[in-house]
């Protein structure tokens, strides 16, 4: 449940979605339960690299998410640090069964390589959650601001998203984020949950929109613990 500036794939990413659930990018009006923990981690195989993602998050307060991560890419037979972020999440309002709520969250992020300008992008988005048909459907805006430090330039960032129940523990995501003028991101995929509210795996496809080179490929795990932080 916790955004980000991914690769060359993805850049609008980190500043539209550091992070919902797996696999989504556009972030969700909840955090981590209070005094638990929960880790994320996924391959992506966007064209001519992988990408090898982590991002352990934490709520030590009730109602503060922190969320600390980055990622390995290997291309060309090298592997090497890409990508680092840090983010804070909170809560104005938590999200009900039928009902909506909101919050707020910010952090920064890094990615190393030359070509991508370096520096530590800042960034800060809301976002806004709603509950339908008893949680069977639930609704997601995010509205931000990212500041690239490379070029020194600031971005609107946004996302849309969904997420729908199949079945018991099956559940239909689908999304478009993006940042500034530039043509949106698009991503569908399926969520399972192996030991509910504890264990969960995911698939996605995803291509920026009107365009058939920026194609990726997701696989994804996602574990929570019970509350157990002092």
């Amino acid at each position: 449940m916790t955004l980000h500036k991914l690769l060359p794939v993805a850049v609008a990413t980190l500043a539209t979605a550091a992070y919902a659930a797996r696999p989504m990018n556009t972030d969700d009006a909840r955090i981590v339960d209070a005094k638990a923990c929960q880790l994320e981690s996924w391959v992506k195989s966007p064209k001519g690299h992988t990408e090898f993602w982590a991002q352990p998050a934490c709520n030590f307060t009730g109602n503060l998410e922190l969320t600390m991560g980055g990622a390995l890419s290997r291309e060309n037979g090298s592997t090497r640090g890409s990508a680092q972020m840090l983010q804070g999440k909170t809560l104005f309002k938590t999200l009900e069964t039928n009902g909506w709520g909101w919050g707020l969250a910010a952090g920064m992020s890094r990615d190393p390589r030359r070509d991508a300008g370096g520096g530590h992008d800042m960034y800060a988005y809301v976002p806004v959650s709603w509950s339908l048909a008893d949680d069977k459907v639930v609704l997601h805006t995010n509205l931000g601001w990212l500041r690239e430090q490379g070029t020194r330039s600031n971005h609107l960032t946004w996302g849309l998203g969904s997420e729908t129940q199949l079945r018991e523990r099956t559940w239909l995501i689908a999304e478009t984020y993006g940042q500034g003028s530039g043509k949106p991101l698009v991503q569908v995929g399926m969520r399972y949950w192996v030991v509910p509210d504890r264990v969960q795996i995911d698939a996605t496809y995803g291509n920026r929109l009107g365009e058939g080179n920026q194609r990726w490929f997701s696989l994804g795990l996602r574990l929570l613990t019970p509350s157990f932080l002092p």
